[in-house]
């Protein structure tokens, strides 16, 4: 098949260019700028679209022949943005993207959502049907998109909407390396009591989902949060990174309002010096939010397997962050 993939150049669209590349599609990248080595992409012989999905011409020079769209493009931990910005991109890209995939005649639309769309959840671990609780305009935006979804499946495109967790792995230095790098320093704070449930989501298990949901009749129409067998505490979390590195951390504790205080402090301050504040909300909330998910459904209906686990993956992200001089 002809297989677009939007957001193809970043971490976990190069991952899935990747898959589906190697399974023998025809694969388009539309990225709004180039990734980490996308120049990688190119020499497998992907085409590669530099061009935003908010542009209805790139869209289109890009879906001509494509049969399934990977949607994961998106505004993402974006600085110095005005906070339409993220309206723009994850709510008006995926209607630009989707209404060119019906024009193109394209059979199949997958977006990729969050699981953020469930906040804090409650009562763990939540299923597709807990309560929707969006707190930032990142999570927000992303779930006003998926009726958008919703409307096109009523038009008779095949849709699948996935909500993945924390996505982690090698190929990405952000996303786990804050955690990576204080651990290598031997001592990582804890703000609070380290209870919070955090759930992990390997790069190989996402793309298996992904993967899966590329095929006609599969998940048709339904939402899927998609996650590692496993969730656990942060402070375990921060535990089991120091044992895949074969090192030893301090987890000392220290309360937690002082650090939220902080964290909209910088970010009001340096939003009009337009410099990244060194702690800001979401990441603050990382220490007292639950993220743990129930992914019956996945497992039941498209045949989902996470077949990497915890351990094996972060010893996996461990030697890339090594061998790529990220610690």
């Amino acid at each position: 098949m002809r297989i677009l993939v939007t957001g193809g150049t970043g971490f976990t669209g190069k991952a899935l260019v990747k898959r589906l590349h190697r399974d023998g599609h025809e694969v388009v990248a539309l990225d709004y700028k180039e990734g980490i080595k996308t120049q990688e992409i190119r020499d497998w012989g992907v085409r590669v679209i530099i061009g935003s999905v908010t542009d209805p011409a790139v869209v289109k020079e890009a879906m001509q022949g494509v049969d399934v769209v990977h949607h994961l493009a998106a505004a993402f931990r974006e600085l110095n943005v005005p906070n339409t910005y993220y309206d723009e991109v994850n709510v008006g890209g995926a209607r630009t993207v989707l209404e060119a995939a019906v024009s193109a005649g394209a059979k199949r639309f997958i977006y990729c959502s969050t699981c953020g769309v469930h906040g804090d959840v409650q009562h763990p671990p939540a299923n597709e049907d807990a309560p929707i609780a969006a707190a930032d305009y990142y999570q927000q935006t992303k779930y006003q998109a998926e009726p958008l979804v919703h409307e096109y499946q009523n038009r008779g495109l095949s849709t699948v909407i996935l909500r993945p967790a924390a996505i982690y792995g090698p190929g990405d230095p952000e996303r786990f390396g804050m955690i990576f790098r204080r651990v290598a320093k031997g001592s990582f704070p804890i703000f609070g009591d380290g209870k919070a449930f955090y759930h992990p989501l390997y790069i190989d298990n996402f793309v298996d989902a992904l993967e899966k949901v590329t095929h006609d009749g599969v998940g048709d129409g339904r939402t899927y949060l998609i996650a590692d067998h496993e969730y656990v505490t942060t402070e375990e979390l921060v535990n089991r990174v120091a044992a895949a590195m074969n090192r030893s951390v301090k987890t000392p504790h220290f309360p937690f309002w002082p650090l939220w205080l902080a964290g909209h402090f910088f970010e009001k301050a340096c939003k009009p010096l337009k410099v990244a504040p060194p702690i800001f909300p979401r990441r603050v909330d990382w220490y007292r939010q639950n993220r743990a998910f129930d992914i019956s459904r996945a497992l039941n209906e498209i045949s989902y397997n996470p077949s990497v686990g915890l351990d094996e993956g972060l010893r996996a992200t461990a030697k890339w962050y090594e061998e790529e001089g990220y610690l």
